[in-house]
């Protein structure tokens, strides 16, 4: 199956009461175990790139590993740009075949976030390209996007923002966190915000980043291995799930994929510190990967079956 958009994948998740997730890659071993994991649960998926991902791994390889994707998969699949920065990136990733990109021009005032998402809209619809922007901002960090607090979206801008955008799914902020961060007390997310942009937005697919929930059993390999990221908390499960079920039609992952592969491999090492062939130590974190995919498509997403 060729790469797809959003459009449908997202109008059947919201009818549906259940999100999709999109998931960073970086590399081969990545891409595999997400598509394995979509493959066995039979789960539509979006398979996100950052900024820092296409300058690490080139935007001509990660093409032909998506073109892999879709030749081994039958399932639906979106190529997506994750915080786009610019109007020049997200045209070049229009250009170069991805069928979703993002432009994050939230920390803009708003007018400007207005007048640099249209102008993305503009040429990423003249090209069959859907766009996803973002009202208020994370806390955490993920690569250039930085923020040491929550700044909620506001719902009385959200109407207006996509009318004069014409952007075709919006990223708000209720509490997520980028990375695996360290919240201050209890983490909790804004389900009133969250509702408040569904009446304002009714039928329109609502992106929650900073959603991973951190599995304490990474992080506590992470540690006994000789890591330091203790304290690290996530968002709980059954809150994403609630989200899910309301108007989010997309998660991303991110995190939790880097968590999960650092345990793999520290592990691996302090266990069998003769091994040299990455062979052998990527491919556990490979499987650690699907396994933690497929987790998150059943238990949090509700995505399984939807293919």
């Amino acid at each position: 199956m060729p790469l797809v958009t959003t459009t449908e994948m997202f109008k059947k998740a919201y009818d549906g009461g259940y999100a999709i997730g999109a998931f960073n890659i970086n590399n081969m071993e990545t891409i595999q175990g997400i598509v394995e994991a979509g493959m066995e649960t039979r789960s539509p998926l979006i398979l996100q790139v950052s900024k820092g991902a296409r300058q690490y791994a080139n935007v001509t390889y990660l093409k032909k590993l998506m073109e892999a994707a879709t030749i081994e998969s039958d399932l639906p699949i979106a190529f997506h740009l994750d915080h786009g920065d610019s109007f020049e990136l997200c045209k070049d990733c229009v250009d170069n075949g991805f069928t979703s990109v993002m432009i994050d021009a939230s920390h803009m005032p708003f007018e400007e976030n207005v007048k640099l998402t249209r102008q993305v809209v503009e040429y990423a619809h003249d090209h069959g390209v859907v766009v996803e922007a973002e009202l208020g901002k994370l806390a955490g960090i993920e690569e250039h996007v930085v923020s040491d607090s929550h700044q909620y979206t506001d719902p009385d801008e959200v109407q207006e923002f996509v009318s004069r955008t014409g952007v075709d799914s919006l990223a708000i902020a209720i509490g997520t966190s980028h990375g695996a961060y360290k919240f201050k007390g209890k983490p909790e997310l804004r389900f009133d915000i969250l509702a408040e942009v569904e009446k304002r937005l009714p039928n329109f697919p609502i992106v929650l980043h900073g959603a991973s929930s951190v599995p304490q059993k990474f992080v506590d390999l992470i540690d006994q291995y000789g890591g330091n990221v203790k304290g690290a908390q996530g968002v709980p499960e059954e809150l994403l799930r609630k989200a899910a079920s309301m108007a989010v039609c997309k998660i991303n992952i991110d995190s939790d994929i880097r968590l999960a592969i650092t345990a793999c491999i520290r592990q691996h090492f302090a266990e069998h510190p003769e091994h040299f062939d990455p062979r052998q130590y990527l491919a556990p974190a490979r499987t650690a990967i699907k396994e933690m995919v497929k987790h998150k498509i059943i238990n949090v997403l509700g995505s399984n079956d939807k293919a």
